[in-house]
């Protein structure tokens, strides 16, 4: 009976003090007002419509997607984006060519069609929008870390 009291209460210890540790204020990302009170959804950040290819900052990096998305279809049925980025497509469009990866399985073999891996082209490449960022970006650019000389001082803006 001991036993199983002692256990309990040795039990019970990490889990008070994650509740201690829980309780403690963290960062909000969500505005001044409490979770629990409904406010107003922000308006949605409007996407970056110039069509103007964006550099990648390391190698394999995937593109951005530089132009709107809304209401393109992709389901078992349909992709949108291959009506424009599919090799056949992409004289008519002036689009830029998916990659050759993408007709690849995970063993470099080269298959027939879109690898079914690949065919969610949002799961890697994003578009962008006018959004504020909500917290500081201090990403390096791989060149700048490469040459002393093109990286940024720390503070200014």
């Amino acid at each position: 009976m001991r036993r199983s009291i002692f256990a309990a209460l040795i039990s019970l210890g990490p889990c008070l003090a994650a509740g201690v540790i829980f309780a403690q204020d963290a960062p909000r990302l969500r505005g001044p007002e409490p979770f629990t009170k409904e406010t107003p959804a922000p308006p949605m950040s409007r996407p970056v419509t110039d069509d103007v290819r964006v550099m990648r900052n390391y190698p394999d990096q995937p593109p951005v997607i530089p132009h709107a998305i809304d209401g393109y279809a992709m389901d078992l049925n349909a992709n949108k984006c291959m009506s424009c980025h599919a090799r056949k497509f992409t004289e008519q469009s002036q689009a830029p060519m998916i990659s050759v990866t993408h007709y690849q399985d995970r063993a470099g073999n080269t298959l027939g069609g879109l690898s079914p891996r690949r065919y969610v082209c949002v799961s890697c490449h994003v578009s962008q929008t006018n959004a504020k960022p909500l917290v500081e970006n201090v990403f390096t650019d791989m060149d700048a870390m490469t040459e002393p000389e093109r990286q940024p001082e720390r503070g200014r803006r």
